[in-house]
């Protein structure tokens, strides 16, 4: 994992997105981490991550954000393994 900060949007098609959401519902139901490439780089999200859901609203548009945080000891310390996407 990079110690560069860095934020980075990426746009999926519908199919895509399902499949990552699926991929992701499974590895939090199972208690696993889910791993995913966003990029070019890959993430690793620890089974501890904690989620939240962000919504956001101006004047002509709305945005719901799906999201999940942790911290790094939280993921060197979840040594599962999970499926890798992009």
């Amino acid at each position: 994992m990079s110690d560069i900060d860095r934020d980075v949007e990426k746009v999926y098609d519908k199919a895509d997105m399902v499949a990552k959401l699926r991929r992701l519902a499974d590895s939090l139901e199972a208690d696993k981490p889910f791993r995913i490439s966003i990029a070019g780089e890959r993430i690793r999200v620890p089974a501890r991550a904690q989620l939240s859901i962000e919504h956001e609203r101006d004047s002509d548009s709305e945005e719901i954000e799906f999201q999940l945080t942790w911290t790094r000891d939280d993921d060197d310390a979840d040594d599962e393994s999970a499926d890798e996407d992009d």
